[in-house]
């Protein structure tokens, strides 16, 4: 029972790391039942809105390949996932082909933008990479430091045309998609991944037309949703949207979404307030998610997954939901699992 309580711990984590290595600890992660990576970048990329110059020159084809075959090595399947942003941030830099600029988007037919999506999955899939941290649904509608220069359009029609050809034409291509940030980051005065601070203060009826491409990707079969890591207070005005159950629940009964939930960052500034990132974890599974992103640094990943395990132990975390979590993480992992 502690072996398989330790392996859905291990299941539910999605360790994140800005080099092209696995550490020591994501190696043991994986070889103790973790069953996926996430290829980041630094945060000087990730507010440049694209990878440096030297990585760029550093990385081939090759380096994803080494290190998506040594993760399938450690463990029987693994989703690789990287940010490959339709108008943001694109891991795999010119390893792929680019998607098209705003201009040439707003006039493309969804079945040209789907194709474009097909081809970009298709190579990203023989590099090994094998769940995209995209399309970004937000649709901006005010200052929002956090995900200026990552949306593309401010036409709600729009994003959920485009981001809808973007879910059916990478998931066609064997490449698991992931609609985020819900329920919309619109308007944020500050930025939730440095800024405890940051929360979203609009009223209900300000993200109606807002909702429109989280349903358009729901109804496209989009395999993960990412929730956002700021409160927003017109849904839960004490709990950040990856630890809200008010939030959470919504995505699964008014949307009817019964795919893998993911966390944003449980590092966000936003998110952890005053809150340990261990307790953050077992908060966010209380509350319905069933992936967690967390950084891998120090020994972090093993507190966190450890701090799982104790929170079914100890009755704070109920064994059922956690290994309702890990099977539907499993699953995930299988279907769209690397294969280099």
């Amino acid at each position: 029972m502690e072996k398989k309580r330790s392996e859905d711990a291990h299941a539910v984590v999605l360790p994140a790391f800005d080099t092209t290595a696995l550490s020591d600890q994501v190696k043991r992660f994986l070889e103790r039942g973790g069953c996926s990576i996430l290829l980041g970048e630094t945060r000087e990329e990730y507010v440049a809105r694209k990878v440096s110059g030297s990585r760029r020159r550093a990385e081939n084809a090759e380096t994803f390949r080494r290190v998506t075959r040594e993760a399938a090595g450690l463990a029987k399947d693994v989703l690789v996932a990287v940010d490959q942003e339709i108008g943001g941030i694109c891991r795999l830099h010119d390893l792929v082909q680019a998607f098209p600029g705003k201009d040439r988007l707003a006039g493309m037919e969804s079945g040209h933008f789907e194709k474009v999506a097909f081809s970009i999955a298709s190579a990203a899939k023989e590099l090994g990479v094998t769940c995209f941290l995209g399309p970004v649904l937000d649709v901006v509608t005010g200052r929002n430091p956090w995900l200026a220069e990552r949306t593309w359009s401010q036409d709600p029609e729009e994003v959920a045309r485009i981001s809808s050809a973007f879910v059916r034409g990478v998931q066609s291509a064997g490449v698991a998609a992931t609609a985020k940030h819900f329920p919309g980051f619109h308007h944020i005065e500050l930025d939730p991944a440095v800024e405890a601070g940051a929360l979203v203060d609009e009223a209900p009826d300000a993200f109606t037309r807002g909702f429109l491409p989280f349903a358009a990707a729901i109804d496209s079969h989009v395999e993960l949703v990412m929730t956002g890591p700021a409160i927003v207070t017109a849904f839960d005005s004490e709990r950040p949207a990856s630890l809200s159950r008010k939030v959470i629940g919504m995505l699964k009964k008014q949307f009817g979404f019964k795919g893998v939930i993911l966390s944003d960052d449980l590092d966000s500034k936003a998110t952890l307030g005053d809150a340990s990132v261990e307790g953050a974890a077992v908060e966010a599974l209380n509350a319905g998610a069933d992936f967690l992103l967390v950084g891998d640094m120090g020994d972090q990943l093993e507190r966190v997954v450890n701090a799982i395990s104790l929170a079914v132990e100890s009755g704070m975390l109920a064994e059922e939901r956690l290994h309702e979590a890990a099977v539907k993480v499993r699953f995930l992992a299988r279907k769209y699992g690397a294969e280099v």
